[in-house]
Formats: C-alpha cells, structure tokens, sequence
C-alpha cells in the first residue's frame, strides 16, 4: 500500500467538495496545514473565506456546505467549523496507526513524493574557479547545492548536479603565473612576486613537482620575464597581465603545460575534497568547451543578428538595459576576446539545449546583480528566463573561541574545507551549513560543532537515532514483527505528538523542494529528535505488556527511520552507537 500525504488528501477531499459547493471556483487557492495549537485537530483549511467574498456567501455557512459535501474518509474523524470559517480536521486512529506502518513499509523511501513528476532539473552549484584548495566559503555552497540535489531528487525530481569548470579564463593564467614565478623562485631566478598573484603554499608544491619532473627546463632569465612591465606599484593589474603575456612568449607550448598542470592538480585537488564530502557530482563542465565548439563565437554573432548587440569604441555591447539590467555589458572586447558574460550566455544555452526544465544555478551572494544581464540574455535568446532560477549563498563566517577567524584567498591565509571537515567531521559541516536560508549569513561555531551536548544539532540529532537503536538492541526481538503493533494503544500526549511529526515528512519534503529550502529538513530532524527526547525521558517501552512494548517500539523505529531518511537528504549519517 503507497504511503498516505495526509495533507495532500485532505486537499482531494476539499477539492471533490468545492465542485458541488462552487463549481465556477474550483481553481480557488487555498491552504492545509497544522494548526498551532493541536486542540484545533490535526489539520485546518481557510479555504471557506476564501471563497466568502468572490461568492457573496458567510464563510461559516459556507464552511458547513463544504463539510457537508466532503466525501467519506477512513482516515478523518471529524471536520468542524473554528472561528470566523476554519474548518479542522481530526484524523482518525485508523490514520495514526497508517502512518507508522507507512514508515516501516517504506523504509529508506518513506518521505518520498512525486512533487516533480519526473521533471528534469539542472542543479549547478560550487564552480569554484579551480586557483586553489576550497575554502570554507566553497563549502556552504557545496553542502548547499548537494542537500538540495538530493531532496528534489526525494521529491520526484529527475536531477543532473554539475559543476561548471573556470579553465578558460585570467583566473587560471593568474594560477599557471604564479606557479612559474615560484618555481622559478626554486632555481635563484629572482623575479619579485606579484601581490596580486596566488600565495598559499599549495602554489610552492606545485612548483617542486614541476621542479622535480622537469628539472631546469623552464627556466627563463628574469630581464626577459620582467620586460616592458608597467611598475607594480601604479598599476599591480597591468604589471601581472605582462607577466603573463611575457611568459606565453618565452615558454611557448611550456605555457600550456604548466596551465594544464596547475588546473588539472587544482581540479582534482577539488574533486577530491568534495568527494570525501559526499558531494559528487554527474557532470563536469568545462568553459573551455565552449570555445573550443565555436558556440560563444556562435552566440554573439545570434544576438547581433537580433539586434541586441552594438560596437562602441571597438567592443561588441549587449544592451542588457532592455531587460532590466542597470547598464549594457561588454561580450567582446576591442581586442577581439570575448568576456566571462560571452561565454556564460553561451553556457546557459548549452544547458536549455541539453533539455533540461528547470535549470538552478547556486551562486555566491556577491554574484546578485548578475541575475538581470544573464536572464535578459535567456530571454534576447528566445529562451523562457522563468526557467532559470538563482539561489544565492551567503559567505559563513567562522568563529572559534568567540571571535571570527580572518581570511583572504590570494593571501593564502584562508581555512580550507579539508581543513573544517577534519576539525569537526563531515557531518557536524554538512548540517551547520545547511541549518539556516541559504541567503542568510552563517556564523559558523566551531566549538558548538564540536561539542556533544544537546545544543549541538547534529550531535542532539543523532543521539536520537542511536538511543532508539540501543532500545532496540536491548530489547533483541524480531523487528519484522513490529508492522502488526497494535498503534491505537499509542494514546498518550507524547505519542500523539510523535505521530503528528511522523505524518508531517511527506509534506515538509514538498514545500522543502519547492522552496529551494533544505533548511526546513534540519529543522524537522530537529523537532522530530525533541519528540523523541521528551517521549523517552517519561516513557518505559520494554514491559511485561507486550502488545504496548510492541506498539512503542513500533513507533520509535518510525522515528528511527524517518531521522535516517532526512539526515540522508542532508548528507549526514545516521550512527547506531554515540
């Protein structure tokens, strides 16, 4: 039997009813949800004052129609009128007892809904430009996107998480220069190093295993290196791109090799990362496929057709102003190269031409005012922009010991995501990361992460599911036999509050995916481990009543399994044993 949306049934039923009481109105949007407090039943609609006004109709006399033409269910008790026209639905024992056996049925796949009805979803998220280790920063996004990756996948979605690849860009010549001058460094060829260029130290290891695969070979003199470079010090900009340019001359095809090695350890440094994160992604992307395929070249030259392009001062303009953004954006320079904006517009419709329904991009908060030039793109192209949707990543802050903790990539003084993840464990960084809006700052307390204490989340989380695990080791029995507990015994205040929680998974997964909010899913957990807790601190469940030990151990390992499925979406285990 498929597991019960008591929400989304009640909704069938008051919509079966609206087509005798309203027939013209059945379009009518109305709400189900949990009233606050749980003497007003289990669930509440407005939909009668909703309709009071268009109808002309009271919205109590209208509420009793409705009642009256509400089809018969074996799963609600009653239907009456609160207030000014609530009408509150109690469900049924017959209900309380569905939703625990729904859970055992289900197993792992309990929560699961067909919300997306196979809908074909682009999730692109993290894209780092790949110029050294990721950071903290990185991190939210990457816990981000994969947490929202899975939960519309739980909510019928067909998913494909992508990581969008920077290879083609000044960022990654900025890298391959930076790892030159070091290695450079390595055989006594002085050449001051750029302040603008990437410092960490993983840019020095680089250099050594250049160093120790090729020897001497790339070595150039620094007068060469150095030549007809503005001075630093009036224009740090200029002076780094004829670093840059110098060394292409003087390397020849070296240059690319030294790029190629710089991108290629970053990249799988990254992937790496991510992977012991348990991000993974389906695809890879690489911007520089985009050149390569002539399609950036292909994509100005389409919007120039249409008219959306214009030449001032030697550069190609897209007027993004006709679609809302605040001013026209370069796509080719004077010099004939075209910008990151080009190859971006040619990546989206790389993506709409992939067939895909939705396409969600995970962006840092920074990246805001980008939005308007990249649907106003979408839409010179043809293209549905409504079918893009950004959701922005606020940066988190770090915190130890009360204060924040300083960082800045180019520096090199920054803590990476390997570097949290093996001071507080992958799960305690997964969830923290996940527990407020995406677009809303995060303070991110290490020492909180790290304590086990009931303020902990994933430590208070989890605890949950490993003392339900220890009941059920102590008490040895055949949990296949738990599915047949009488659950109409479970009467009690802690065990009503606990079904109510259960019952609310289905319905918290959808608005969780519609919302882009994975956030509502730690909250949940939250809330479901605080049932718990209270209900085990009152609660005996090994008896010589063995139908009530049956039923409460029934109910506890619904809980059990539904704590793992919601800690799976955010990529959290769920232990046995704490």
């Amino acid at each position: 039997m498929p597991q019960l949306d008591f929400k989304q049934h009640l909704t069938e039923l008051l919509a079966e009813a609206l087509k005798a009481v309203a027939p013209d109105a059945t379009d009518t949007a109305f709400v189900v949800e949990r009233p606050k407090d749980a003497r007003h039943g289990d669930y509440a609609t407005n939909l009668s004052m909703q309709l009071a006004r268009p109808l002309r109709q009271n919205p109590r006399a209208l509420a009793e129609k409705i009642i009256k033409e509400l089809p018969l269910s074996a799963w609600v008790e009653n239907a009456e009128i609160a207030g000014a026209g609530f009408i509150n639905f109690t469900l049924s024992h017959a209900a309380r007892q569905r939703i625990v056996g729904d859970v055992l049925a289900a197993g792992a796949k309990f929560g699961q809904t067909n919300y997306g009805a196979g809908s074909k979803v682009q999730v692109e998220f993290v894209s780092a430009n790949p110029t050294g280790p990721l950071h903290v920063g990185h991190g939210r996004g990457a816990a981000y996107g994969a947490s929202l990756s899975t939960l519309l996948d739980f909510a019928g979605f067909k998913v494909q998480r992508e990581y969008y690849v920077n290879d083609a860009g000044r960022q990654m010549d900025i890298l391959a220069i930076s790892t030159w001058l070091r290695y450079l460094d390595l055989h006594k060829v002085s050449v001051p190093f750029p302040p603008n260029g990437y410092q960490g130290e993983y840019v020095r290891e680089m250099a050594i295993q250049i160093q120790a695969l090729h020897g001497d070979v790339y070595v150039r003199a620094a007068a060469d290196i150095i030549k007809n470079a503005p001075n630093v010090d009036e224009d740090k900009e200029a002076h780094l791109d004829a670093l840059i340019a110098n060394a292409k001359d003087l390397l020849g095809d070296a240059w690319h090799y030294i790029h190629h090695y710089a991108l290629t350890e970053q990249l799988n440094d990254g992937r790496a990362d991510l992977t012991e994160f348990g991000v993974i992604f389906d695809c890879w992307f690489s911007e520089k496929s985009l050149f390569e395929t002539g399609l950036v070249a292909r994509i100005v030259e389409k919007l120039e057709a249409a008219g959306h392009i214009y030449v001032q001062d030697g550069a190609k303009w897209f007027r993004s102003t006709t679609f809302g953004d605040e001013k026209d954006r370069v796509v080719q320079r004077d010099n004939g190269l075209y910008t990151y904006f080009a190859s971006d517009i040619a990546y989206h419709l790389n993506k709409f031409e992939r067939g895909f329904d939705k396409v969600i991009n995970i962006w840092g908060a920074d990246h805001h005012g980008y939005i308007a030039r990249v649907k106003g793109a979408l839409a010179a192209l043809g293209l549905d922009p409504a079918k893009l949707d950004i959701a922005l990543v606020q940066f988190a802050n770090l915190i130890r010991n009360g204060q924040q903790v300083a960082m800045s990539t180019r520096s090199g003084s920054f803590v990476t995501l390997r570097e949290l993840r093996h001071e507080v464990g992958n799960d305690a960084a997964r969830l923290f990361y996940v527990l407020r809006k995406s677009d809303q700052h995060l303070d991110f307390d290490l020492d909180l992460a790290k304590s086990q204490s009931n303020d902990n989340p994933v430590y208070y989380i989890q605890y949950a599911h490993a003392r339900i695990c220890r009941v059920l080791e102590e008490w040895a029995g055949c949990q296949s036999d738990l599915p047949g507990a009488r659950v109409d015994l479970l009467t009690s205040e802690h065990e009503a509050a606990l079904l109510r929680r259960l019952a609310d998974f289905p319905a918290t997964i959808n608005a969780a995916a519609a919302e882009y909010a994975p956030h509502s899913v730690a909250f949940y957990l939250k809330d479901l481990a605080a049932d718990f807790h209270s209900y085990y601190n009152v609660s005996r469940f090994l008896s010589d009543d063995q139908e009530m030990t049956y039923a409460r151990l029934a109910l506890i390992s619904a809980v059990k399994q539904t704590l793992a499925n919601g800690l799976a979406i955010l990529g959290v285990s769920a232990p046995e044993k704490m």
